[in-house]
């Protein structure tokens, strides 16, 4: 143990500090914890998007992934669309071995190119410009004939957005086709219902897309716009929640999947990427039943999503090679630290914590416990496991083996995306209620806390659209996150607390010098 005292980290996850007050979840729950703690004890702003978490432009929103990147390391690496961009722009994708196996393969053998993706310009998952610059340059490159299998977003874009990328895609692949070129979508769904689970929550959407994208079996449509004007209007969906469809002429589907074919899931973000690739990829796959149709197909995801499984072994653009986490620093330094979440969040304090590792540096002094997740609507339960979570904390601290600490409360972030205000309210005060839980076992094991979250969410639940009409709002939010330093024997100033110029890479740096440890030159400054 250090002779500091541990520290504890709660990431409340899409807890932001809303500037516009519309749809603020997080104002309008009863929250004395956080109140009191922002009244009483020292606390800044984060800054939770953009270029202080290494997306391109501070109009692209931050997200859990990302987050947990600048918590875990306390540096900034180009992350996702950023590193996409920058191979695109310099060539480097389609100079890439993958690339040319992949196009190689469909022109010699004839066959067909697909790409599954999120169709959104929403720069979390996917964008939409990346899909149509791979597919003019197939083309060019001699592919004949393409398919694109989308699943709809309402998540990282307005609620029921679809229509304007369905048209947009649409709109490329009219202007691509010709005698020497034949691309068409094929099938699609919503990324909630079909193919982007995550965290191994629910196999069944992934089989569930596997029957949609690779064997073309499910209910049948004439286009993409149909199947979303009818399943719109037949379900009331947004988009996220739309059930699967496939596209076919005279009772035969255009996308079906064969051997000899090339895929490639053009999604740079890897938690809701890495199932289907385990799909794809693994020879024993036994996680559902492929029903015997299991085309022999050459497979390629836009980046490896996960460097330590290996998943997938063809990949388009290399990941940021993250190094000097906070972990590790904990790790060389002998202390010990705890990590524990429910499922939807697990992966963020540990996989991503570390760097996008799933192997801890050191079996002896990091331990990791996920709570099972309910498999059900989270606005149906907004208090997720908060309560579980914290009972787990509060064990670990008062075990007293732990020098560091950190947790997740997913439930700010995952009820707001529901978009169900009144649920989201009950999710942040559930978070609240453990707070004050954790805050008592504090002061009695002598632990300081920090409170923290990776991006906003539930501080901006409704928005202006176009037209200037209120909307339902389900993606995360640009806003700026809270940091509290909380302490009951020892006040901490923060240095230029009323400036903006701290973000989430600046936090490992100050539980570092919270633990007493040396800050590597290569992090963000402390806030202490």
């Amino acid at each position: 143990m250090s002779t500091k005292k541990p520290v504890v980290l709660v990431v409340m996850d899409g807890v932001g500090i809303s500037v516009t007050g519309l749809g603020d979840a997080v104002t309008e729950a009863n929250t004395p914890t956080l109140d009191m703690l922002m009244k009483n004890y020292p606390h800044t702003s984060l800054k939770a998007h953009g270029d202080a978490v290494g997306l391109p432009s501070d109009d692209d929103m931050g997200n859990s992934e990302v987050g947990h990147n600048a918590l875990g390391c306390g540096q900034i690496y180009s992350q996702g669309a950023k590193l996409v961009n920058e191979s695109l722009e310099s060539g480097k994708m389609f100079a890439s071995d993958t690339w040319k196996k992949l196009v190689g393969n469909c022109v010699e053998k004839g066959t067909t190119l697909h790409f599954i993706g999120l169709l959104s310009d929403g720069n979390v998952h996917s964008n939409i410009s990346h899909l149509k610059i791979m597919l003019k340059r197939a083309k060019e490159e001699g592919v004949s004939k393409a398919r694109c299998h989308i699943l709809l977003d309402g998540r990282d874009v307005p609620a029921t957005s679809g229509m304007t990328y369905i048209q947009d895609l649409e709109n490329c692949l009219a202007e691509l086709n010709d005698e020497n070129f034949d691309g068409r979508i094929a099938s699609g769904g919503g990324r909630m219902k079909v193919t982007m689970d995550r965290y191994q929550a629910d196999w069944n959407m992934v089989k569930l897309g596997w029957d949609t994208h690779v064997k073309g079996e499910g209910r049948q449509f004439a286009s993409a716009a149909e199947a979303y004007e009818t399943l719109r209007k037949e379900t009331e969906a947004i988009d996220q929640d739309l059930p699967p469809f496939v596209i076919a002429e005279n009772g035969e589907p255009v996308g079906k999947m064969c051997d000899g074919d090339s895929v490639i899931l053009f999604n740079f973000r890897g938690d809701r990427a890495i199932e289907l690739s385990m799909a794809f990829d693994e020879e024993n796959f036994d996680k559902f039943d492929k029903g015997g149709y299991e085309p022999k197909v050459l497979y390629a995801g836009m980046l490896q999503y996960d460097g330590d499984l290996e998943l997938p072994k063809n990949y388009l653009v290399d990941p940021p090679e993250i190094t000097n986490t906070l972990s590790e620093l904990l790790v060389k330094n002998g202390l010990s630290s705890y990590a524990v979440s429910e499922t939807q969040k697990y992966g963020h304090v540990t996989y991503f914590w570390n760097g996008n590792k799933s192997e801890k540096f050191s079996d002896e002094l990091e331990d990791w416990k996920e709570i099972p997740s309910d498999k059900v609507s989270f606005d149906e339960r907004p208090w997720m496991k908060s309560a579980e979570v914290t009972d787990d904390l509060i064990a670990a601290m008062k075990s007293g083996k732990y020098d560091f600490l950190r947790c997740n409360y997913p439930n700010g972030d995952m009820v707001g995306h529901t978009g169900n205000m009144d649920a989201t309210i009950i999710g942040v005060e559930s978070v609240d209620i453990g707070l004050a839980r954790l805050l008592k076992a504090a002061d009695e094991c002598g632990c300081t806390v920090l409170i923290t979250a990776d991006h906003g969410n539930a501080d901006e639940m409704l928005e202006k659209n176009k037209k200037g009409a209120i909307q339902v709002r389900t993606a995360h939010s640009l806003n700026r996150v809270p940091l509290i330093i909380y302490d009951k024997d020892t006040t901490y100033t923060i240095v230029d607390a009323d400036s903006k110029k701290y973000g989430l890479a600046n936090v490992a740096p100050t539980v570092a010098k919270l633990l007493g440890l040396d800050i590597p030159d290569c992090w963000e400054a402390p806030m202490i």
